[in-house]
């Protein structure tokens, strides 16, 4: 007993370190012991669109340089049996009216390579809204304004496409732009959709104001039986049509869709002779 109890005691300074160096057990976590999960399957990829190519009217050379001007404006207008009953009334709208400018201007256009010239909202406006003075050189004024928004476009020409103005024959009214206006009252009233809009050649260097195509005796003579017979810049259309509010109108589609066709009528009838050059 005593031998044993020694031979223990000799070897428990051995042991001791042993047991030291040796890591406890311990127990595997459920999430150790899991059967791992298998990795989740790889949603195919999808393939990617193609790249759309570049259109015609942003790249390459610049033949015509179109600004569509007219800035999505829509005019109501009332005229009254005396000048109490006037109104008048500039409404924005999201109708395309300068898109379509652009798409009819490029079908006149044929082989005739085109470019859509953008510009900053407003850039017009000081054409359009003048500060009041009593001498005004509008060709001098357009000249420089088309200068500024072509920048560095460097097209041969600009058909520049813009509201313009004129006399509504038997009064002492004028109408401008895209628009609607009803004359009289009540029963006795009627109501037009009108289009006044003007087409300047501009040159690219220079940036004078070019001769128009209708600026010949025949052009003018034609141009003038045209407006005599048909009176093209007016069309009649139901007076229900002429909105109660001015901003009424922005919502109208029937009024957008008679506008926008009687615009393309008027576009594809004035456009053409530019490009016949």
């Amino acid at each position: 007993m005593f031998r044993f109890a020694a031979s223990v005691l000799v070897l428990l300074p051995f042991l001791a370190p042993a047991a030291a160096q040796t890591p406890p057990a311990t127990t595997a976590s459920p999430a150790q012991t899991a059967t791992p999960a298998k990795p989740a399957a790889k949603k195919a990829a999808k393939p990617k669109a193609p790249a759309k190519p570049a259109e015609p009217a942003t790249a390459g050379p610049c033949g015509v340089g179109v600004i569509a001007g007219t800035g999505d404006i829509f005019v109501v207008q009332k005229i009254g049996l005396t000048v109490f009953g006037n109104d008048y009334a500039e409404i924005p709208v999201s109708w395309g009216l300068d898109d379509l400018v652009f798409a009819r201007a490029r079908a006149a256009a044929g082989n005739t390579p085109v470019r859509r010239i953008t510009y900053a909202k407003g850039a017009l406006d000081s054409y359009y809204h003048p500060k009041s003075g009593l001498f005004r050189n509008q060709r001098e004024e357009l000249s420089n304004l088309i200068r500024q928004v072509a920048g560095n476009a460097g097209c041969e020409r600009y058909l520049v496409v813009m509201r313009s103005e004129g006399q509504l024959d038997g009064t002492n009214q004028s109408l401008s732009g895209v628009g609607i206006f009803s004359r009289g009252v009540g029963l006795i009233s009627y109501a037009y959709v009108f289009s006044y809009i003007g087409v300047t050649w501009v040159d690219g260097r220079t940036f004078e104001i070019m001769k128009c195509p209708a600026v010949t005796f025949e052009g003018v003579m034609k141009h003038m039986a045209d407006n005599f017979v048909s009176n093209e810049l007016l069309q009649k259309v139901d007076k229900s049509m002429f909105p109660e509010t001015a901003a009424d109108s922005a919502n109208n589609t029937t009024l957008r869709d008679t506008t926008r066709d009687f615009l393309t009528k008027r576009l594809d009838k004035i456009l053409p002779p530019y490009f016949a050059q």
